[in-house]
Parts: structure tokens; sequence; C-alpha cells
């Protein structure tokens, strides 16, 4: 039913109209009778613990619309929270669209009552939330209150009058005999209506989404202290974005220019440990320090994992498919998006996307920063360089067979028995081309485009320590964030010490490496591309557009003690110079003129000594190549630490690894950097930024 019937004798008598001065919410006997307005709630169940949570004011309404339409009977399903879940109407069931998680119920809620642990209020089934509504459209129609109503789990329910209505639980006894309200313990508020319980209802989200970014998680199941979710954390990095577009793109958004940005998980963890490893590591794990040994396989061992060529594949293969399901699934539920697509890694998935990535294949006709043909040069280099290395085998026969395969230098070291053995290269020559490549130290692929692979100033950079078959993704994305990354650390231990500074991402143009100052993973990537001059990592500004007090006043006293240290050597300079200048009596006019030129030159002193500390910040602030990885940008941000944070670095070091999901100056850098790809800037840009 939609709305409680009424009662025969209330519709005999006319309502009469409150007196001026009544409060709505106290209706008079006889007075009108108002339906209450119903609100969409759903249950979450967080460690056997229940928790009811309203659906945004525009989920809410939509809802209700199907509702009141009847389109329950075909069971229609409504999607909610921006797309990521649907709610089976019939069904009453919420259920995610993107991950797994567990159905949740969903109830259309008119009627509440306070809880006993939490305070918080409870909605009442909707089949008797219409019996005490037909009740109280009795009692404030008549005028009859004191109404006692009995529930289905035999729990009583009076209304003494509109502001005032029981909820009493009934007593664990073993007859049947109805005690009086008194003797059935503590009673708890009951209300009508969401207006008046005290819950925070959203306003929901932008119905546009500009921009997709898949986020793929660290090591572990867990990914913040609170032992969250990679779900969880996402959706935290998602509200957070929301409120930054409204307090930094307040012009686009009422231009309607900006909707909103979509965050999507990537689990990879929960696949790698359903492949029965855990089982096998199970049998020897010793017994002792149970919990922590428990950590550290289902955690630290990620590592490990990544670094073993066959999990090192079930780890890519479903990071990659993952995103490609989650991007054609995306298409289907919202054919009407034109955005593009970034991709966000935290500790170890960021290396995960950073492999991926670095065995992407380009376009052919994409390499529009290379010379028209610079491509089938350095092809024909290639060959060239393979027939040489045939020639030094005195296998010089088979170069036509090479070139007609166009294997190139590259292709050659990727060569296995069985592909030599395909193209007719009979047993022995095969050995010795397998044991030439087995031998050769450089048997690794460089990081580098075609035009540059063969340059003799070139470095290579192994694409991993273990051999894997990297999949393709199906879209191209815009920009690479990492999030407290140790892909520096693991290039180095790779053997690699230099990137090419013209080396870029095949597929993706855009590389940001965010880091906290005192995360322990995280490490840098520009010095391996220019690692001659020493130079910060660019500070990220406050979102409030300005940097944190404390370090604030700490550059002021370090200027502070930098300009005290001047003058005071400029004053003893002057001292000293007065002291040790001989007097010369017979020439009174001259030395008047040299002290004169000796007081102007102790004037300007100070001022050329005044002019250091800009040189040093122009300095500090003058741009820096390092090369095309970000497109010429600079790769290092830093964030500021907080006040608290700077008292002991060791203490928020786990902290400092596991801050990003809620960091608004870490959101609002990968908004600003999707937006400017749109040509959309922030209302007032921040200091200090690119």
């Amino acid at each position: 039913r939609r709305c409680p019937r009424r009662s025969p004798m209330a519709a005999q008598e006319p309502p009469r109209p409150p007196p001026a001065g009544t409060e709505p919410a106290e209706p008079e006997p006889g007075g009108p009778y108002e339906a209450v307005l119903p609100h969409w709630f759903y249950c979450k169940v967080t460690d056997t613990r229940e928790r009811w949570v309203p659906f945004s004011a525009q989920d809410s309404e939509r809802l209700e619309a199907a509702h009141g339409a009847g389109k329950e009977q075909d069971d229609v399903v409504v999607p909610t929270s921006g797309g990521r879940y649907d709610v089976h109407l019939r069904a009453r069931q919420r259920v995610a669209v993107y991950w797994d998680e567990e159905v949740s119920e969903v109830r259309r809620c008119t009627w509440f009552y306070k809880g006993d642990k939490d305070n918080k209020f409870v909605p009442y089934s909707e089949a008797f939330s219409e019996e005490l509504e037909e009740a109280y459209m009795i009692a404030v129609t008549l005028g009859e209150w004191k109404k006692k109503l009995e529930s289905p789990n035999r729990e009583v329910i009076i209304l003494h009058n509109p502001k005032l209505m029981v909820h009493y639980h009934p007593l664990a006894s073993s007859d049947d005999w109805v005690s009086t309200p008194t003797e059935q313990g503590r009673p708890r508020t009951v209300k009508r209506g969401v207006e008046n319980i005290a819950v925070e209802i959203p306003n929901g989200e932008p119905l546009q989404i500009d921009h997709l970014v898949f986020v793929v998680h660290g090591i572990g199941p867990a990914c913040d202290i609170r032992f969250r979710s990679i779900v969880q954390c996402v959706n935290d990095f998602r509200n957070v974005s929301l409120s930054m577009l409204q307090a930094h793109f307040k012009k686009a958004q009422e231009q309607q220019q900006v909707g909103r940005v979509e965050f999507l998980p990537v689990n990879w963890h929960s696949s790698l440990h359903s492949t029965g490893v855990d089982v096998d590591l199970e049998r020897i794990t010793l017994p002792s320090i149970n919990r922590l040994r428990h950590f550290i396989n289902d955690t630290i061992l990620d590592v490990f994992f990544y670094n073993s060529s066959t999990y090192c594949q079930t780890i890519v293969d479903t990071v990659a498919s993952e995103m490609n399901r989650l991007h054609r699934l995306f298409l289907q539920r919202n054919p009407q998006f034109k955005g593009g697509v970034s991709i966000a890694g935290h500790s170890l998935g960021s290396l995960i996307l950073f492999d991926l990535l670095t065995n992407q294949k380009a376009d052919p006709e994409e390499d529009e920063h290379c010379a028209q043909g610079s491509r089938t040069t350095s092809s024909m280099g290639g060959i060239e360089e393979v027939k040489e290395i045939l020639k030094k085998l005195e296998l010089s026969e088979y170069c036509d067979v090479f070139e007609k395969e166009k294997m190139d230098r590259q292709a050659l070291f990727l060569c296995t028995e069985k592909t030599l053995k395909e193209m007719g290269i009979p047993l022995g020559p095969r050995m010795k081309i397998l044991h030439y490549i087995s031998s050769e130290p450089e048997t690794k692929v460089s990081l580098t485009t075609p035009a540059q692979r063969f340059s003799s100033t070139n470095l290579n950079i192994p694409l991993s320590q273990v051999s894997a078959n990297y999949p393709q993704l199906n879209y191209k994305p815009s920009i690479f964030f990492a999030f407290g990354s140790p892909i520096g650390m693991f290039l180095t231990v790779r053997g690699v010490k230099r990137i090419d500074p013209n080396y870029s991402l095949p597929t993706c143009k855009g590389f940001f490496n965010i880091f906290h100052p005192f995360d322990p993973v995280a490490y840098r990537i520009e010095p391996m591309i220019v690692p001659e001059p020493e130079f910060e990592p660019m500070l990220l500004p406050h979102h409030k557009g300005r940097k944190r007090m404390h370090l604030e006043l700490k550059e002021g006293l370090t200027r502070m003690s930098v300009d005290l240290k001047n003058n005071l050597l400029g004053s003893l300079r002057v001292a000293w110079q007065s002291f040790t200048r001989a007097p010369v009596p017979a020439l009174e006019a001259g030395s008047a003129e040299a002290e004169a030129e000796t007081e102007a030159g102790t004037e300007k002193q100070p001022d050329t000594k005044a002019e250091e500390p800009p040189a040093a910040v122009k300095e500090e602030t003058a741009l820096i190549n390092v090369g095309k990885l970000n497109g010429g940008n600079r790769i290092d941000y830093v964030l500021q630490e907080k006040p608290i944070e700077s008292f002991n670095e060791y203490l928020f070091a786990l902290q400092g690894h596991l801050c990003y999901w809620e960091s608004e100056d870490t959101v609002l850098l990968v908004l600003k950097e999707i937006y400017q790809t749109q040509g959309i800037t922030l209302d007032q840009p921040l200091p200090g930024t690119q």
C-alpha cells in the first residue's frame, strides 16, 4: 500500500484548521492529517553489527517514484550511489555492480525507534510502519491518543501524543501474561518521519561523469591503518573528491562544465590468494607467534609473489583483466560517457601498473615526436645488428630467414627454441643462437621508444626481474598516479642506474609520483632521470591555498638565521678592513673620499647580501627539465606533513604510507591534472603549482 487507508469516521468529520501559533508538528484533535514522507534506507553490516544508512535525497526520490508507479511488480532495477549499486525494488535488495559485496537489505522507512547501543534510530519494518501510521492517522483525526500497539516481536508501542511516542521491549518471560509498560524495562523514543531524527542525508552525486580512474591497491587485503578494504578506501577518496570539486571548481560547476570523477577499485589480492597458495603456506608455517606469521603470509609475502614468475603472471593478468572488465561494464552502463581514463596505484599496486604500462604497445601512427620514417630506420638498423650477430656466430646463411621474419635485436633476444624451430633453423644453429642469448649480458628489453633504442647514450631498463607475458589494456590511460610508490627502488634493484630523458610510457603521457615525506615505502623518480643536480621534489600546496603554519615558521626561522649570519659576517668584514687599512695623513682629501667610498660600499653590501636569498629561491623554483616521462613536467610531488607528525618521524611513518585515501592535497592534485587535460582550471590557482 502506498498510504494508509482512512477510517470511515474520519471521512465523515471534516478537518478543522489548527489555531494560529500552533506548531505543525503537534496537530490538534480532529485537525488535518498529513501523510508521512518516506525515505529509503539500506542496512550495512560491519562485524555482525547492523547500521541503517539513508540513501541520498536524489536516490530516495528515484526509488519512491519507481515504488509509486507500481514498478516493483516487474522487479525494476534502480541504479543508486552514482551507478555503483543497483536496487532490486521487489526483492528490496541493494547489489554492488563493479565488485563483490554482501547484498544489503533495503527498506522504505517512515517510523523509527532509538536503538540500545549507539542511540541511533532504527527503522521499523514496512508492514508495521503502516500499522503505526494508520493508528497515528486515527489518533490525529479523532483526537484519541494513548493508543497501544504490539509489534510482531511482542514489543509494545504507545502513542501518548504527537510528540511523545514510546517503545517498550518485552520481558523474557515464559508466560503469556502481558505486564504493564512500566515493568517492561527502559522505554525508547519513537519518531515519525525522517525529518524528526538526527541523520545526515546527502544530496547525491552529479549525474555527469567527466573522467574514470581505476585504483589498484598494494600489499595485503587492508589498505589503511583501520584495516579497511580497497572498496572502503576508494569510497573515502571519491567523497573527498566531491568536496574538493565543490570548493575549488565552483565556477565550472555553475557553468555545468564539471560533473565529477568516478573512482573504481581494482582488487587482485583475493584472486592471488584463491590459487591455493595459502594452504601450501599454512603447511610450512611455524605455530609460534601465529598472528604475526599470518599477517606476514597475508601481506608482506605479496612482494615476493610479485617477484615469482608464476605468481607475477597471475597478478598482472588479474589486474589487466579486471581493469578491462570494469572498463567494458562502465561503458555498458554509461553509453553517453565521452571522457578519458586514468589509473592510480598505491604502494606495490603502482609498480604493477608501471610494469604493465611499460609493456603496452603504442599504435604505429602515434610517434609524432619522432621524425617520419624513424621507425623504419631503427627497424632496419635492428635487422643489420642481427646480421652482425649471425655473422659473429658463423651463421650468415640464415640472415635471409631472420630478415624475412623482420627480426631485430629485441625480437632475437625474445626467441625461444620453439620459435627458432618454427622458423626452420636446424638444431645446431639453434643451440648456438640460444647459447648466445643466454650468455649475453644485455638480455634485457630497453625502456625506450623505437627511435632511441639504439642510441649509444641510451641506458637500458629491464622491464621486470621475472619474465611475464604482460596483457594489453583496452584503452590508453591519460595519466598514471603513483601514491607512496617503490618504483624507483625496484628499478634500482633491477640494475637500472638511469632512465633515458627521452623515454615516455608508450600509451600514457602523464606520470605523477606522489608521496608523504615520512612514507618508508616511497622513493623518488626524478633523480634517476636527472642525476647530476640535487633538487627537491615539488611541494604540494595545501588545499586551502598556503603552506602549513609550522612549515612557514620553520622556513622563516631558517631564513632569519641565514640573514643574521650574513649580516654578522658583513659587519666583521667591514671592521677588519677598517682595522687593517693603513692611514695616509698627507692626503686628507683623498682619505675623505676613500671613507665616503668605503661607507658607500658598506651600504651596498647589505643590499647585495639581501638579494642572495631571492636568487636562491629563484634557483629552486627554476624550471627543471626532467625528461618526457611526464611530458616535460615535474614528476615527484611531496605532501606537507601535519604539525603533529613533525614531532616524531618514526612514530608516523606507517600513517605516512596509508594517508593518501583521505588526503585533500592528494585528491586536489589528481583533480587539477585530470581537468587540465580538458582545459578546465581551478577557481583560484594554488601557490607553487606548475
